[in-house]
């Protein structure tokens, strides 16, 4: 029994399926499917149950989640722990950060760092993941923030932080089509779907239009590519009243009078952010930068 394979594991039982496990990982759906079924059979038990709304674990299923839960997470803290340990620190160390990574994250890393290694400048950049991961891949960038995780064994990634992405509305809109819970994403239809490029970030744009289409919304043609949708653009269209635009529950921008932010219910969109940077890297600044994270947050 692999790391790998109790990474997959997990993957798709927190994704309630394969397709969508499959996409967090980068991989295909088959692959996903024979490595768990790989793992099914090494333990002699069955682990997930398969119906028409998705997947759930079996008794089984649920022992052997905690257990690979808690693994995944002491591999994590360790790597973690060795960043400290290797390598000198100094110099510039360098940050992609994504649109709306939320200060509550990274002002406090950012400030310990300042504290335990003074004599480091932190240079940081605002790219999409693909920018980043461009960047990471050209020794551009010391550190990324990545809304994908890398797959392969050049680098090395750590989850950093979930959120529970809500919806941007007008106001009189909000209040016609929000219930008791929030608002329902097919309650959306007719509206525009205010969309980053898919070229940002292609895995996360491929799982958030396979859901949005999943619930009957129709969404046009494809943003052009080098499109920035900084928050100034999010709430002049969702002002005009024909669009809506994802956002987290703690959104750094303050709402105009007009607009307001609604939860989805049952929570169809999470967002991930990974830590990612080279595997061979021994930057002693930078494993202080990852241990000062906090753990990943539900949202």
């Amino acid at each position: 029994m692999e790391l790998r394979e109790l990474h997959a594991f997990v993957a798709v039982v927190e994704e309630g399926g394969f397709s969508a496990a499959a996409r967090r990982l980068h991989v295909s759906q088959p692959a996903l499917s024979q490595t768990v079924g790989g793992l099914e059979r090494q333990l002699r038990v069955r682990l997930l149950v398969r119906s028409s709304t998705g997947v759930r674990p079996t008794d089984a299923g649920v022992a052997l989640l905690g257990e690979a839960r808690a693994l995944l997470a002491r591999r994590d803290q360790a790597l973690r722990a060795m960043a400290r340990h290797t390598g000198g620190g100094g110099g510039v160390l360098r940050i992609g950060i994504p649109l709306e990574f939320p200060a509550r994250l990274l002002n406090p890393a950012l400030t310990e760092l300042a504290e335990v290694c003074p004599d480091t400048r932190v240079q940081a950049r605002h790219l999409s993941t693909s920018g980043q991961l461009a960047a990471l891949h050209a020794d551009e960038l010391d550190l990324g923030l990545l809304r994908e995780r890398p797959a392969g064994q050049e680098f090395d990634a750590m989850l950093v932080n979930r959120e529970r992405l809500g919806v941007l509305l007008a106001a009189d809109q909000a209040a016609e089509l929000s219930g008791p819970e929030g608002l329902a994403l097919d309650a959306l239809t007719g509206l525009e779907w205010l969309a980053f490029p898919r070229s940002d970030s292609p895995a996360w744009y491929d799982e958030v239009t396979a859901i949005l289409r999943s619930h009957g919304l129709d969404l046009g043609a494809q943003a052009p590519e080098g499109q920035r949708l900084i928050a100034e653009v999010k709430l002049a269209a969702v002002s005009a009243g024909r669009a809506f635009a994802l956002a987290p529950p703690d959104w750094s921008q303050p709402l105009p009078e007009g607009v307001t932010w609604s939860p989805l219910v049952g929570h169809p969109l999470v967002r991930r952010t990974w830590a990612v940077w080279t595997a061979d890297s021994r930057r002693q600044d930078l494993g202080r930068l990852l241990a000062a994270f906090e753990q990943p947050s539900t949202g």
